[in-house]
Formats: structure tokens, sequence, C-alpha cells
């Protein structure tokens, strides 16, 4: 079996989460600024293999999209020129910002920490992937 990995995708930067190879746990990777966001893909998926991205599908309340999708299909579009045999997904991502704060002030962080938003970044795909990999 191969990872899958998940992407909490923002204007500024994306929180990055991966299954391990038998898609049992999910761990957070990285947060990475969304420019460089294509490169460190192709990188990781060079050196592990990956069969799917799940996304966050951002909506607003009314279930509506929002101005974010238009961002992630050409990214995934992109994305799929260099690996056509990827599957892509999304996943409902409503809610998974607040989720993570909550989750980091449980787990006793510092004010400062709790505050980090590369680190709420994270954990919210973690969370987009835990999710995703219930329903499938």
């Amino acid at each position: 079996m191969a990872r899958i990995l998940s992407i909490d995708y923002g204007r500024k930067r994306c929180g990055i989460a991966a299954t391990d190879p038998l898609q049992i746990i999910v761990t957070a990777i990285d947060t990475i600024a969304t420019h460089n966001l294509f490169d460190y893909l192709v990188q990781y998926m060079s050196d592990e293999e990956v069969e799917k991205i799940v996304f966050g599908k951002p909506t607003h309340a009314d279930g509506n999209e929002t101005f974010l999708m238009e961002d992630i299909r050409l990214f995934i579009k992109k994305l799929l020129k260099i690996t056509p045999d990827l599957e892509t997904d999304f996943q409902d991502e409503s809610f998974t910002s607040i989720e993570a704060k909550h989750i980091i002030m449980l787990s006793g962080a510092k004010k400062k920490k709790r505050q980090d938003k590369a680190l709420v970044d994270k954990i919210s795909a973690v969370i987009i992937l835990q999710k995703y990999l219930n329903h499938i």
C-alpha cells in the first residue's frame, strides 16, 4: 500500500498530514508556504509512495464553496500533469481549525504555542485525513 496525504490548503500556507504506508496512522508532516507546495509535494512523492491526496474542501456556512476551491482545482490540475495516476479527493474541512485549536489547548501547550498558525494548519490536516479515512 501507499500513503495518503491530506492538505489543509490556504492562500499563505498549507498544513500537510500523511498516513503510514498501511494507512492506519495519521501524522502531521509539515506546514509549507503555499507558493512552495508544488515543489514540496514533487520532492515528497519522489521519496515516498503516495496513492492519493485529500484536500480540505472549504465551504461557507451555507454549504457553498469558498473562493479557495478555484485555487485548489488549479493546483490539482497542475499536479496531475506530472503525476497522472495520482488520485485526489476532497473532505469537508468545516470547523477543523476550531477543532485543531481545541486539541492544542487540551495538550497543555503554552499560549504562544496555541497561537502558532502553522501548528493549527498541521493539526487541521490531520483532522481532515482522519475524517476522510473514517468515510472510506
